[in-house]
């Protein structure tokens, strides 16, 4: 229900520069016929002081200005509660953002780990391969060498037997000769 201010003002035992200061500081809000909600004068100024409460009242307890500021204050500590909550509600839910981000961030950690992995496993292959092959290049082309070299390859094929030097040795000539056998045969 809405009311003006003067209404408010009788209702509440609260001034009118009092209910302007408020809606000009933003702690009490009027609709566009410039008329306030009775819930929002509940919830800025508690609940109106009524002549029967007063009457019942008059034995035990006043109603004085200080009774009124007492629920004043009660109602902007309830108000300063509910907007702390809705702080901590709002924190929690950046807190848990943040939290999915980390494990989003994490995820991809592992995964880049797991590529990497996987690229040294390659790169670690891909040089044993091409060791091996320049190791069978390096044997295959010294064999070559000694098969192109004749001269060398005269000196050590035609190992003379101690007997006679115009006939070719033996295996076992040869090895007794040089101390090593040799792979091949030589035959004449």
């Amino acid at each position: 229900m809405n009311i003006s201010v003067s209404e408010a003002s009788k209702r509440w035992g609260v001034s009118r520069t009092t209910i302007y200061k408020k809606i000009d500081d933003g702690e009490l809000s009027r609709n566009s016929d410039k008329k306030i909600d009775t819930t929002e004068m509940l919830r800025v100024f508690g609940s109106p002081p009524s002549t029967e409460r007063t009457e019942q009242n008059e034995n035990n307890v006043h109603w004085t200005p200080v009774n009124i500021e007492a629920e004043q204050e009660n109602v902007q500590l309830k108000h300063q509660l509910e907007m702390e909550k809705l702080k901590n509600v709002h924190l929690q839910q950046q807190v848990d953002h943040h939290k999915q981000l980390v494990e989003n961030y994490q995820k991809q950690i592992d995964q880049l780990s797991k590529s990497l992995d996987k690229a040294n496993a390659s790169i670690q292959d891909f040089a044993q391969t091409k060791l091996l092959e320049m190791k069978s290049n390096l044997s295959v082309s010294s064999i070559s060498q000694d098969e192109n070299n004749p001269k060398d390859n005269h000196e050590d094929s035609e190992i003379v037997s101690s007997e006679s030097n115009s006939k070719p040795a033996t295996n076992q000539e040869a090895i007794n000769t040089k101390g090593k056998k040799r792979w091949w045969s030589l035959s004449l």
